[in-house]
């Protein structure tokens, strides 16, 4: 087990402003751009999607469709489903009320509150849980297959209480070999089914995400959507409420890639410590930025990009 001794995530930024007081005059004689000069960056191409490697045998997933409907309890018995989670899943450590085999944690969360498993259009497999009555305890999961791509992902969230980012989600695969990705890059179907499950196991839209692909490392999962964006014809969202969403989401990012570069990225770290750089940086973000949303978010994000060498 890895483990980091530190202050605990939700200190609030007042108290960090309050400790950071002193550093971060120091850090405001150095010359930083004002809000005015916070303008988002040029539009660039779509990020590539993400690149899937040893696919799942797909002349051997038929028999996934006959369990739809059913509970994961009875696929979990089927020797078949059983390979093809190991198919999936690294043979990482991971920190889940202890440090257990990702594999241990999957088939733990798996077990929790179950929902019927689904195969939509003949071809997505969603096996899913949504958590035990003491949400702050109980992890939730899911396995997701793609029939006819072979395509495999897992998925854990749970609320550490450790001193670490909270609430988490990680997804997993071992046929993942990036070590960036952002949630667009992930397949678009997958996208649909996770956005569903999500809303069901009430998972927070907006919290810390993470990826461990083959390598069994844990990498920052970035959310790269705006929350303001509307298709053509559809009302817009609240402004308010959608650049606040986009504020939380920037935070979270930040906090994971923080939390993932003061750990070096180990699959299994616990907490972090809260660097002095990192009281200064909000603190000189809040001086610069005041109030505005957009500027925050722009900051951040360039923050984040920054930890994580892009």
């Amino acid at each position: 087990m890895t483990l980091i001794f530190g202050l605990p995530h939700r200190i609030g930024l007042a108290s960090i402003l309050a400790a950071t007081l002193l550093l971060a005059a120091a850090l405001a004689g150095a010359q930083q751009p004002d809000a005015g000069q916070a303008q988002p960056a040029p539009p660039s191409l779509p990020p590539q999607p993400a690149v899937f490697h040893d696919l799942l045998p797909t002349g051997e997933l038929g028999f996934l469709a006959d369990y739809d409907g059913k509970m994961p309890k009875e696929i979990e018995r089927d020797k078949r489903f059983r390979q093809l989670e190991k198919l999936i899943t690294p043979s990482a450590f991971y920190f889940y009320h202890r440090d257990r085999e990702l594999s241990e944690v999957r088939d733990l969360v798996l077990d929790e509150a179950p929902m019927p498993i689904s195969v939509r259009d003949g071809r997505y497999v969603m096996v899913a849980t949504v958590g035990g009555p003491d949400q702050n305890m109980t992890g939730r999961g899911f396995i997701w297959i793609d029939m006819q791509t072979g395509i495999g992902l897992g998925g854990v969230y749970f609320k550490p209480i450790n001193g670490e980012p909270t609430p988490t989600l990680t997804i997993f695969s071992k046929q993942l070999t990036d070590t960036y990705l952002g949630l667009s890059q992930l397949p678009s179907e997958f996208l649909t089914d996770l956005g569903q499950w999500a809303l069901i196991a009430k998972v927070h839209e907006t919290s810390p995400r993470y990826f461990i692909p083959a390598n069994k490392k844990k990498y920052a999962l970035i959310h790269d959507g705006d929350y303001c964006a509307h298709a053509e014809g559809v009302p817009a969202p609240p402004q308010d409420e959608c650049e606040e969403m986009n504020a939380e989401a920037a935070d979270a990012d930040l906090e994971a890639a923080w939390f993932m570069k003061a750990t070096g990225n180990l699959s299994d770290a616990t907490a972090y410590l809260l660097q002095p750089d990192f009281g200064a940086w909000v603190a000189w973000r809040q001086r610069t930025c005041g109030a505005g949303l957009s500027c925050r978010v722009v900051y951040t994000r360039r923050k984040t990009r920054e930890l994580l060498g892009r």
